[in-house]
C-alpha cells in the first residue's frame, strides 16, 4: 500500500530537505566569501591521524575524499553529493580543527606586453640566422 500524496506529505518532504543541511552543519553559518571559493584546493593535514576522531559521518567522508591529494571545493561538493553551502561549512570547520590544509586559488596572470614579446621573438630569430 502506498502513502497518499497530498499537501501534508509535500510539506514533510520540503521540511526534511531544509532541516537536513541545518543538522549536518550544526547550524553554523557559511564562511566568508573569500574562504573556500569554488576553486580553493583542500587536502588533509599531515598530522590529521593524531587528532581525536569526533567527526560526523559527513565530515569523515570529506576527509577520506581529500586524503588522496588536493581537490577543489567544487569537486568535493560534486563527489559527496552534498550542497555546496553545506560542503563549504564542513570544510571550514575541518580546517579550523586542523584536519585540512587549504591552498588559495592561483591569481590570474597579468596581461602580457605584446611589444616586448615581439622584440624577444625578433631577437631569437636574429640569433638563428
Amino acid at each position: 500500500m502506498t502513502e497518499p500524496v497530498g499537501p501534508e506529505t509535500e510539506f514533510v518532504t520540503e521540511a526534511q530537505e531544509l532541516v537536513r543541511p541545518y543538522v549536518i552543519t550544526r547550524g553554523r553559518d557559511l564562511p566568508d566569501e573569500g574562504e573556500f571559493a569554488l576553486i580553493t584546493l583542500v587536502t588533509t593535514a599531515d598530522d590529521e591521524q593524531q587528532r581525536p576522531q569526533r567527526l560526523s559521518p559527513e565530515e569523515q567522508q570529506l576527509l577520506e575524499m581529500c586524503s588522496s591529494g588536493y581537490l577543489s571545493v567544487a569537486e568535493v561538493s560534486a563527489h559527496s553529493q552534498l550542497p555546496l553551502g553545506v560542503v563549504r561549512v564542513l570544510l571550514s570547520s575541518l580546517a579550523e580543527g586542523g584536519y585540512l590544509v587549504t591552498r588559495a586559488p592561483v591569481p590570474s596572470a597579468r596581461p602580457t606586453n605584446k611589444a616586448l614579446l615581439k622584440e624577444v621573438l625578433d631577437g631569437l630569430k636574429a640569433l638563428t640566422v
